[in-house]
């Protein structure tokens, strides 16, 4: 198990060392100047060497990269006798400790220096470690909300294969992982935090033929289960949603209404939700609370690809467990359907989830970009877009880094799980 770790271990710092590298060099070829971006067009030479000098501008791309390596690595070499070197050991950068002096030159474990902002000059880590925790919390809750409603609609699913219930779940989650993030979020904002934001009006035809659908679910000696009535909701839904369409388009082509009752509306009440807002608000009087109701909208939208992912893999891993031997041998000793499913089937269909959901969580970070702006959600994916607009570089490559650290640390994590699980994963 050791040597298994170890190798993974290796692997990651090879990605690690890979993304390093990639990013340092696509920042480096940007055509404009840094110095000039902190000082202004208009200031004078001599300040502007100054600062190149400071940032190691005027050194070769090598040595600049080399640098560069020194400065993230939480293993480093530095100077102490020379407060004019490149690689100094200066306490006001770096937060470190003595691992090994020879002479004026340390050896020391410390925290990944990554610079300083070109427009605020504080320390990029200052600036990752204030953004941070609101992305985590948005990609923590978006896959909680995956994994419920994803886990709960694949074993239905699966459980009512060639069924509408299951028709319409690989059909919506179809649609789920099709539609680009940036374009959910506009929709979403747009209809929970404007549309129905406050008390609104809307066609009563479809919620009419879903409680008929309901309420025929009912009728009859049988008894129907909860999703034998959901899948009569959802029917009659879908056949008020179709009469309203039709409706509507005879009244674009012939300006006429056949079907009777087209035009009347409900009132829902509204959401109470807000196009835009952060984890905390600021109110005049009170000042900063907490806002708790500002994740919804984002969740939902940063939820809604891994979610349509989860509800697949579930129902494909559920429906190949379901014909095993042992899910029939639990059936014939007269266990209850719930226990077979729950207790038997699920537990070990959840593989394939746990896999994907450990990828998804790294991906968010990174995919929180959109949404963030969108919702202008203060996070990490706002503050990398804000540092792209402003041409603040060292912003964003720390950001990349610390996506790309968290990425491989979760897949190693889960390398190192499935191999104590299983022990035929480590001979791979």
């Amino acid at each position: 198990m050791g040597g298994y770790i170890i190798r993974k271990l290796g692997y990651g710092l090879l990605v690690l060392w890979g993304v390093i590298t990639l990013v340092f060099a696509i920042f480096s070829i940007n055509p404009g100047d840094p110095a000039r971006m902190l000082l202004g067009q208009r200031t004078d030479e001599a300040a502007v060497e100054a600062v190149r000098k400071e940032l190691g501008l005027d050194l070769p791309f090598w040595k600049q990269y080399l640098l560069y390596l020194n400065d993230v690595s939480p293993v480093s070499v530095h100077k102490t006798g020379s407060p004019d070197s490149r690689i100094f050991a200066d306490r006001e950068k770096y937060t470190y400790r003595s691992l090994i002096p020879l002479g004026d030159v340390v050896v020391v474990a410390k925290q990944p220096y990554l610079r300083r902002s070109y427009q605020s000059r504080k320390q990029v880590t200052e600036i990752i470690g204030e953004a941070f925790p609101g992305t985590a919390i948005l990609a923590v809750c978006a896959i909680v909300f995956a994994l419920v409603f994803g886990i709960t609609g694949g074993v239905i699913a699966a459980v009512h294969k060639d069924r509408f219930i299951d028709r319409f779940s690989v059909l919506s989650s179809v649609l789920g992982m099709s539609a680009p993030s940036f374009f959910s979020a506009i929709i979403i904002s747009w209809l929970g935090g404007y549309v129905w934001a406050e008390q609104t009006a809307l066609p009563a035809l479809p919620a009419v033929f879903a409680l008929a659908g309901l309420l025929l679910s009912f009728a009859g000696k049988k008894r129907r289960g909860f999703v034998r009535s959901l899948s009569f909701a959802l029917k009659g839904l879908l056949v008020g949603l179709a009469l309203l369409a039709t409706d509507w388009t005879l009244r674009a082509l012939l300006g006429v209404s056949l079907v009777p009752g087209a035009g009347t509306k409900i009132l829902l009440p509204g959401t109470g939700l807000s196009m835009t807002g952060s984890l905390y608000d600021v109110d005049i009087i009170e000042g900063e609370y907490l806002a708790l109701h500002n994740l919804i909208l984002p969740v939902i939208t940063l939820g809604i690809r891994p979610l349509a992912v989860v509800v697949q893999l579930t129902r494909n891993a559920m429906l190949d467990v379901l014909s095993q031997d042992y899910i029939r041998t639990a059936r014939a000793k007269g266990l209850s359907e719930f226990r077979v499913i729950t207790g038997h089937a699920l537990r070990n269909a959840l593989n394939p989830v746990v896999t994907a959901i450990s990828g998804w969580f790294a991906s968010m970070l990174a995919g929180a970009v959109f949404i963030e702006f969108i919702f202008n959600w203060k996070g990490l994916g706002l503050q990398v877009f804000t540092s792209l607009e402003n041409d603040d570089y060292p912003v964003v490559m720390g950001a990349v880094l610390v996506i790309a650290v968290t990425f491989v640390m979760i897949n190693i994590l889960t390398d190192i799980i499935y191999g104590q699980l299983d022990p035929r994963i480590r001979l791979s």
